[in-house]
């Protein structure tokens, strides 16, 4: 496993989760990272990105001014602060990185070719 994802539940609506994501023993060179998410019956879509040496991040629409993501260099690691969390945020959540170079908020599942696992979020209404 490249990247392990983690921090997923069930929560209620209006609730907030951290999602963590590590390269464990990374051996890879990391220029962004991203969260994706996919609801039951529906296509995988973008969340945020963030680039790992400027820090710059990226939002989707439905996301942003709720969500933030943030990566600690130091410890290959990078999260998804998700606020005010709705029923339609609810979908398994997965991390993504990018080793090859390009310092732009790639957005497309295809641009990333390292991925997680996946960890669950499930928000009530």
């Amino acid at each position: 496993v490249q990247l392990q994802a983690s921090g997923g539940g069930l929560v209620q609506a209006g609730d907030s989760l951290r999602l963590s994501c590590t390269a464990p023993g990374r051996t890879f060179r990391l220029y962004s990272a991203s969260w994706f998410r996919q609801a039951p019956g529906k296509e995988r879509e973008f969340v945020s990105v963030i680039l790992w040496n400027g820090g710059g991040t990226y939002y989707a629409d439905s996301v942003k001014g709720r969500f933030t993501i943030s990566r600690d260099r130091a410890s290959n690691m990078v999260y998804l602060q998700m606020n005010s969390l709705k029923p339609e945020d609810t979908a398994v959540y997965y991390c993504a990185a990018r080793s090859i170079s390009g310092n732009y908020y790639y957005s497309r599942s295809t641009d990333y070719d390292r991925w997680g696992q996946g960890t669950l979020v499930t928000v009530s209404s």
